[in-house]
């Protein structure tokens, strides 16, 4: 950041919660065409309830999964895989794929997009 550049600070509070496609919980963080910012990619704090999946979908852009919290299986296309805190995943562009809590506690995330996620992106499968 350029000295004397603003800070630009987010909480929770600041980001609604809203329920996606995909039936995650998420909160967008970051998005350059909604925020004050030059980014090449949009952030997400998302979260899974216990025994919860999230529903096929596929996103033309590629991601990257930073997993906060929990434990659960992620499949991409026809590779299934297991996720944990502090598990990093990426996602290519194009992947059909889904999220599964198989764990007691919520999992949350952060996700970035790049490019930036466009509801025109994204297919929810079923």
């Amino acid at each position: 950041m350029a000295k004397g550049a603003p800070v630009f600070k987010v909480t929770p509070v600041d980001r609604p919660e809203f329920l996606a496609g995909d039936h995650t919980r998420l909160r967008e963080v970051f998005h350059p065409a909604k925020h004050p910012l030059k980014l090449g990619y949009s952030l997400a704090h998302g979260a899974l309830g216990p025994g919860q999946r999230s529903k096929w979908h596929v996103l033309n852009s590629s991601e990257v999964y930073y997993f906060l919290t929990g434990y659960g299986r992620f499949m991409i296309d026809e590779q299934v895989t297991t996720v944990e805190a502090g598990t990093t995943l990426y996602v290519p562009p194009g992947s059909k794929q889904s999220l599964e809590n198989t764990g007691t506690d919520t999992i949350e995330f952060l996700c970035v997009v790049d490019p930036p996620w466009k509801p025109e992106d994204e297919r929810i499968l079923e």
